[in-house]
């Protein structure tokens, strides 16, 4: 065969089994129109006759469908058929875990362990009482357009990478909001602004802990984090939780650790609030071993009874609190925007990890947040959304006690965007049953069992039943339906 057809062959073979995978795992969907032979040539830099016998063949095969003056577009069910073949083919190969025996490093073994897995759809009809999703109906989209619409205008000549600790406007736009509404002192050179809570909290675990290291979580608690200092080989060291908070004076009987992660201001998943003596026996405790203490402050704003309390870093003359906030709970999650108010012997680690990581947040996004911070779109925006989520809160606790009445107990509804409903009665060996009979009434739920750490959960006889309900993403009416349908759920399973 000529070197030149055996070349057109092989090209034409692989763009052919790429668009065949494609169909197969829905990246073209059925019915979905493809690029022109033309259009699709000049891309890849082929030939347009090899394009076309692509095409032709994927016709033939039924994959894709094609009609003299219409663009080619995919089979309807062709996706079933080559995930068929993709399967069959997929048989006479090793399995995933066979294939990377031996080529994962050990934080990669540490990460595979923790089996995270996948959160499965919600389905159309279904009310879920999930905690973390806000309702699009509540962001300022006509502000944040018109925020970011300006900064593109004055888009800068020179393109160039960012400061890895963050866009100079915002923070220090950043500065005098965490002054006013918190009461947190620090430098614009402390502030490092990251994507999210959970990358400040993968910096902390991969600067500070060593691999073998303890670190002392809250027990229950929130589980993203423990996993953040899990996947590099952390030793979680579980502290009890109470109706204050972390309980520290058992701090020191737990042994030595390099850092405690807290949610000081509103425990997760409880919605205690540490009081001011315990704030200093935990920053005694961290100066005695010298540790690190992570404040995750992750939604202050709503306190609906009082002002938010001071932070611990502002009681930190030692310089041992990582002060972490985010812009999730307010703005939307999908923004990936969050701060770290830094001790200033970490500043420069910090934001050199950052800058190896990936480089800084996007610049945009930044600035546009900075014009919120800067003209008070910001802090309406929170006024407006605070009294919409505490409208939900008391929808919430008020169905809850109307359908449900002296069956649960609500704990954790001064703040936040949860509430905790212990049911007394049932067991927490009931809590799967319990959920699985409220997806069968078209409402999804979600255990508190899982905020314990595995290794130290609470005996099943020694707790309720609980649930972790979130009520940011629902509206009121939908909310009291969702909970008549949990209690039905619940008499159902009584029986």
């Amino acid at each position: 065969m000529p070197k030149d057809v055996e070349h057109r062959t092989g090209l034409s073979r692989t763009l052919y089994e790429e668009f065949r995978a494609r169909i197969a795992d829905g990246t073209y969907a059925g019915g979905a129109p493809l690029p022109s032979t033309r259009a699709l040539a000049v891309e890849r830099g082929l030939s347009r006759a090899t394009v076309s016998l692509v095409y032709e063949q994927l016709a033939a095969d039924g994959f894709i469908e094609s009609r003299a003056g219409a663009a080619s577009r995919v089979a309807v069910g062709a996706a079933q058929a080559g995930a068929a073949g993709r399967a069959k083919h997929a048989r006479t190969r090793p399995t995933a875990p066979d294939r990377l025996a031996g080529s994962l490093s050990a934080i990669g073994r540490h990460i595979a362990s923790l089996k995270l897995g996948d959160p499965s759809p919600t389905a159309p009809g279904e009310i879920d009482f999930v905690y973390g999703p806000l309702s699009g109906n509540d962001f300022p989209t006509l502000t944040w357009m018109k925020a970011l619409r300006a900064v593109e205008r004055q888009r800068s000549r020179r393109l160039e990478y960012e400061d890895p600790r963050g866009n100079m406007e915002l923070r220090r736009a950043l500065q005098a909001h965490l002054s006013q509404a918190r009461g947190l002192a620090c430098s614009v050179e402390q502030l490092l602004i990251v994507n999210g809570s959970q990358q400040a909290l993968d910096l902390c675990a991969r600067l500070l802990v060593d691999p073998g290291g303890s670190v002392v979580v809250e027990n229950p608690g929130y589980r993203m984090a423990h996993h953040a200092f899990e996947a590099y080989g952390a030793k979680l060291l579980c502290a009890d939780v109470d109706s204050h908070g972390l309980v520290t004076e058992r701090l020191a009987a737990l042994g030595p650790a390099q850092l405690a992660y807290v949610t000081p201001t509103h425990q997760f998943p409880l919605g205690s609030f540490l009081p001011i003596a315990r704030r200093r026996q935990l920053l005694d405790w961290a100066a005695e071993r010298r540790a690190w203490v992570v404040e995750d402050d992750y939604d202050s704003e709503y306190r609906y009874a009082v002002r938010p309390e001071a932070t611990v870093q502002s009681l930190d003359s030692r310089g041992c609190v990582i002060h972490v906030g985010t812009f999730s709970k307010t703005l939307s999650p999908q923004m990936r925007l969050g701060y770290m108010v830094l001790p200033v012997a970490l500043v420069g680690t910090f934001a050199d990890a950052k800058r190896v990581t990936d480089r800084h947040a996007a610049t945009g996004v930044q600035r546009a947040l900075a014009r919120l911070l800067e003209d008070g779109s910001y802090d309406r925006h929170v006024r407006r959304i605070r009294r919409l989520q505490q409208a939900r809160q008391r929808a919430l606790v008020e169905a809850l006690d109307r359908y449900l009445g002296e069956e649960v107990e609500v704990q954790g509804a001064a703040s936040g965007l949860h509430v905790v409903a212990w049911f007394r009665g049932l067991p927490a060996t009931a809590e799967r049953a319990l959920v699985d009979a409220a997806r069968q009434q078209g409402v999804r739920v979600h255990p508190i069992g899982p905020s314990f750490h595995p290794s130290k959960a609470r005996p099943a006889g020694q707790r309720s039943a609980g649930l972790v309900m979130g009520y940011a993403l629902l509206e009121l009416d939908t909310l009291e339906e969702g909970i008549r349908r949990l209690a039905d759920a619940l008499r159902q399973l009584c029986r």
